[in-house]
């Protein structure tokens, strides 16, 4: 059995566009990454679609506004530092675990779906965009 979770770092292959990373993520988390594409491509509509640092990501000009990844045991929404400040009580209320620039969560809690465009909204008006 292949290690499906090596296929997303760097060492395993190299992932060319979002389709592709969704479909090397372990199968548990592929309908969660395929609706957070869809929440986020919805959200940031003037955004391009790109893969930066191996991630699945949204950039406006030379600004990511938000990526996404999918790890063994988990799925990270990342966004700007000011984001996850800004969103913080939001975050513990929804029962999300967040670092400086990320949310982590698992495949029975994902991030719901009015704070994924908070969020995205948030980062794009706190990168000047």
């Amino acid at each position: 059995m292949r290690d499906e979770s090596a296929l997303l770092k760097n060492g395993g292959m190299t992932i060319s566009d979002h389709d592709a990373y969704i479909a090397a993520a372990p199968e548990r988390f592929r309908p969660l990454l395929a609706t957070l594409r869809a929440q986020l491509a919805r959200t940031l509509p003037d955004a391009e679609e790109v893969i930066e640092y191996n991630m699945p990501g949204f950039r406006i000009g030379r600004s990511i506004i938000a990526s996404y990844a999918a790890f063994s045991r988990q799925c990270g929404l990342y966004l700007s530092p000011g984001t996850i400040t800004a969103h913080a009580d939001d975050i513990a209320t929804a029962g999300l675990k967040a670092t400086k620039t990320g949310i982590t969560f698992p495949a029975n809690n994902p991030i719901p779906d009015h704070l994924v465009e908070q969020l995205a909204l948030t980062s794009r008006k706190d990168v000047g965009l």
